[in-house]
């Protein structure tokens, strides 16, 4: 398995500094990882750092608690597109989910998606599952799924419970087979992160990606 094609390397605390993304994207390139994940103030000199690599640049939109108005995503996703983000994480506002409100979740994403896609780049829906129930997590991938959404992601990492391989496991029996998954949030081993892609996950989003990748090395 070639984990590292698997892993978005990622720094997203607020404190982050310019040598943090610097360290970052060498780090991203040199491992050959499929995304950087970056705050947004940083995206446009992220996409010089990476330059002409397979790293792709990834910002989060309404990060990290999702209650953001519509009007507000729809903003931070259009200037992180102009600064040279080729991905879109973007938090579900999960006041909505947790109240049942799931026309205001799919007007939500009808007023962000296409924007994305017709820039051709890629739309990632953070849903947060640790804190949600089941039935909640299998109406997100209904409507994500139905939309078509390009990944459905766990966590932001800020809540008290990230990515299972349960809820990886839940989300992709009910998620259409083209739409890809992302676990995110807690991800420090790389036997946890090969659990969590045989369950379903395409990308991981960790920011002990250098050590997961070791690890890998290393059972060979």
């Amino acid at each position: 398995m070639q984990i590292n094609r698997y892993i978005d390397h990622t720094v997203l605390k607020p404190t982050t500094t310019l040598d943090d993304i610097r360290k970052l994207c060498m780090e991203a390139v040199e491992y050959d990882f499929a995304a950087v994940c970056v705050p947004p103030p940083f995206v446009q000199i992220t996409s010089t750092f990476v330059g002409n690599t397979n790293t792709k640049v990834c910002t989060v939109v309404g990060f990290p608690f999702g209650y953001s108005a519509i009007e507000a995503k729809v903003a931070e996703t259009v200037m992180a597109i102009l600064e040279g983000a080729e991905e879109i994480d973007v938090v579900a506002n999960l006041i909505a989910i947790k109240a049942g409100d799931w026309a205001f979740i799919e007007k939500e994403i009808t007023s962000i998606l296409p924007i994305v896609h017709s820039k051709g780049k890629v739309l990632k829906v953070i849903i947060e599952s640790g804190i949600l129930l089941d039935e909640e997590i299998i109406k997100c991938c209904e409507i994500y799924g139905r939309l078509g959404v390009d990944f459905v992601k766990t966590s932001t990492g800020y809540a008290e419970k990230g990515a299972t391989v349960e809820a990886v496991a839940l989300m992709r029996k009910h998620l259409p087979a083209n739409i890809q998954i992302k676990a995110s949030g807690g991800i420090r081993t790389f036997a946890f992160a090969k659990e969590l892609i045989a369950a379903g996950a395409t990308r991981v989003g960790c920011s002990g990606s250098v050590q997961i990748v070791k690890e890998s090395q290393a059972l060979n």
